[in-house]
């Protein structure tokens, strides 16, 4: 293949910039020409010197009259030069540039870009962006991108080596179908990557973002429809439903002490329709915090309990796994479930005793960490898997079931992710959502603290512990960081109990303590033996303490939306009105714009739409952590183009699912890693 030499072209340059571009991870040819703009500047429109403006960005071609070089009084270089063209003259003045005098002379042409000020009562262009109009432009004059740059390569160096190297977009081979680039009107790839960097005009950028986009898109929509129908196919060969006598829900429900909302009963009709296919079920069922998520999968595990089938609960934590266990012993044991834990720590002892309970098949449901899906853990009929907070484990963890034959999985997330997001990265499984929270649950009150009103915040606060409530503290690192400037955990810690709030119970809780420690910790907090619970991001999932009612965030400008929204779920729960208070010391205009929107919506859903257009999945979720692809050059916002790749995949694997007729494609969705986008 043509591309594969792009691979195989190490870059040549300096040393002292080899190892930089290997941090952007940019090693060869291809991964630079894949380094796209984050953005770009419109400096197309050239402006005669008489039509020039103050205080605005101003392009102008003409030639040099006159140029020199001297010291100022304070040490400074200043360079000084005339512009001419055939309106009038322009003066302009760098800083510490004095080689300008050995690039430009009196006669030779000159492109500037930068804006008219007035310096001694004349106009005057003050350190303006220069290029000499050999050839075609590169920095100036037309429309320029900005790239993602490190401290040592800038925008500027990297504009010069691609546009060198765009000769070599003609070695990126065409993946896209005939047929897809002709119904979708797509430009071709090796057009696209040319004008993304380089566009000649504003149409040809906007449909070479368009075709990078609907690339990225494309792949993972193939991606997760394409393992949806095998999966589907896989299943129906082997999967045997025996659905026997009609089993009924109500023994359940009827033991609940509430009633259930109707989103929760639309969903598990869903569920009950997914569990009498010819293959098994792949739903998730998103919902926002207290939406009673839990309670779903309970009744699914209650129909395979009534099945005589085993079902596995996964969370992505001990603190949320030893929390479902101690629900479940509330709701389920009480129907004769035997329920068993199996984490990390669990003791050898215990764990031998377990794993026999459930290799023959007298527990019927194992709720665990990680630790399920470890090569000794034997079920003995495994029919039902479901994970919580599914945006923390990846297809692989999932499909570690498979050993087990072909069980159900019903994932859940109470992290709230746009509807069209959740579509393409989670095109493989059908999508339920509970858009309803139970009756009678309060609205949390939400305030932002600025650092002026610290002070009456913590005086309110004391006379709410005073009457027996309990509070969260949430600080954004264990330790202190000179770079965030942010309140540690451990200094908060320190301060609220020997300087604000002396009088109560203060405890410490973060990532880096031992599991009997947090445990512990988790305990006497919810026995009410601890007032304040100062903790680190810990508490986002798996913490229900009914009497907590205050949750106070440091640093919230330092959180996402998303993230916000999942601490103040931590209360609200229990008889008490809630309220969640967000300190920030911030001016940023963006931040205080963001908790505002905490201050106007309740809803995470709402939040979570807000907080995507706002800072791109990458920062709202946590690329790194949750598996989400860092897309390039596509939004999960675009939900036309999100219709037409969800459309026109579809399409594509009814006729030929294993994409044989389309070896290329075929490649990039196989091969691609997971958790990124190629092209």
């Amino acid at each position: 293949m043509m591309d594969s030499r792009l691979n195989s072209t190490f870059l040549k340059t300096r040393d002292s910039y080899i190892s930089k571009l290997a941090e952007m991870g940019i090693r060869t040819l291809r991964d630079l020409l894949l380094y796209f703009p984050r953005s770009y500047r419109d400096e197309q429109d050239f402006k005669q010197i008489q039509d020039l403006k103050l205080d605005e960005l101003n392009v102008v071609q003409g030639k040099v009259k006159s140029i020199f070089s001297k010291a100022s009084q304070t040490g400074k270089m200043m360079t000084r030069a005339v512009v001419e063209d055939s309106t009038g003259e322009l003066p302009v003045l760098w800083f510490n540039q004095p080689h300008l005098k050995t690039m430009f002379f009196p006669g030779s042409p000159i492109v500037l870009t930068g804006k008219l000020k007035y310096e001694r009562g004349r106009p005057m262009m003050l350190s303006p962006k220069y290029e000499r109009p050999a050839g075609a432009l590169v920095h100036t004059g037309r429309i320029v991108p900005l790239y993602p740059e490190s401290e040592t390569i800038t925008s500027k160096w990297l504009r010069e080596k691609i546009f060198k190297l765009l000769r070599f977009t003609s070695y990126f081979d065409e993946f896209l179908p005939e047929e897809v680039l002709r119904a979708e009107g797509l430009m071709s790839l090796s057009d696209a990557i040319y004008h993304v960097h380089f566009a000649q005009d504003e149409e040809h950028l906007k449909k070479a973002r368009e075709r990078l986009a609907f690339d990225e898109l494309f792949i993972l929509q193939l991606r997760a429809l394409r393992r949806k129908k095998m999966w589907q196919e896989e299943a129906a060969a082997s999967f045997f439903n025996n659905k026997g006598e009609e089993l009924s829900l109500q023994p359940f429900l009827d033991s609940l002490p509430f009633k259930l909302t109707g989103a929760q009963i639309r969903v598990l009709n869903e569920i009950e329709q997914d569990l009498n296919r010819a293959f098994p079920m792949l739903r998730l069922v998103q919902g926002d915090v207290g939406s009673g998520k839990t309670v779903i999968a309970f009744a699914a595990i209650y129909l395979m309990f009534k099945k005589g089938s085993q079902s596995a609960l996964m969370a992505p934590t001990e603190i949320l796994a030893k929390q479902h266990f101690k629900t479940c012993e509330k709701f389920l044991k009480p129907m004769g479930i035997n329920v068993q834990l199996l984490t990390g720590s669990t003791p050898e002892s215990d764990r031998r005793a377990i794993l026999q309970q459930t290799k023959t098949g007298t527990c019927d449901l194992l709720v665990g960490t990680h630790a399920l899906i470890q090569d000794d853990v034997e079920f003995s009929k495994l029919e039902l898997v479901v994970i919580d907070e599914q945006h923390r484990f990846g297809v692989k963890q999932r499909e570690q079931f498979r050993k087990h034959g072909f069980p159900h999985v019903l994932s859940l997330s109470a992290t709230p992710i746009p509807r069209t997001m959740a579509l393409t990265l989670y095109g493989d499984q059908a999508l339920s959502i509970l858009d309803e929270l139970p009756p009678g649950r309060k609205e949390i009150v939400t305030r932002i603290v600025p650092e002026a009103k610290r002070d009456d915040a913590s005086f309110w606060i004391n006379d709410q512990i005073r009457k027996g409530r309990q509070i969260f503290v949430i600080c954004p690192l264990i330790e202190t960081s000179e770079v965030l400037e942010v309140k540690a955990a451990t200094e908060e810690f320190k301060r609220l109990n020997e300087d604000v709030f002396p009088e109560h119970r203060s405890a410490l809780l973060h990532g880096r303590m031992k599991s009997n420690e947090k445990e512990a910790i988790m305990n006497a907090f919810s026995k009410g033996e601890v007032d304040i619970l100062v903790s680190t991001a810990v508490v986002e999932v798996g913490i229900d303490v009914p009497n907590a009612s205050i949750m106070m965030i440091e640093g919230a400008d330092r959180f996402g939306l998303a993230q916000l929204h999942q601490f103040r779920g931590r209360v609200g729960r229990g008889e008490h009105q809630s309220y969640c208070f967000l300190f920030t010391d911030s001016q940023s205009q963006d931040a205080l714009l963001r908790l505002k929107y905490m201050v106007k919506y309740n809803s995470g859903f709402d939040l979570a739409e807000m907080d995507l257009a706002l800072r791109g999945p990458g920062e709202v979720y946590g690329v790194k952590q949750s598996g989400l692809p860092d897309l390039k050059i596509a939004t999960y916002t675009d939900v036309d183009l999100l219709k037409r790749v969800r459309s026109r995949a579809d399409d594509l694997l009814k006729e030929d699912v294993m994409l044989s007729r389309y070896p290329l494609l075929r490649q990039k969705v196989e091969y691609v890693d997971e958790g990124s986008i190629g092209f």
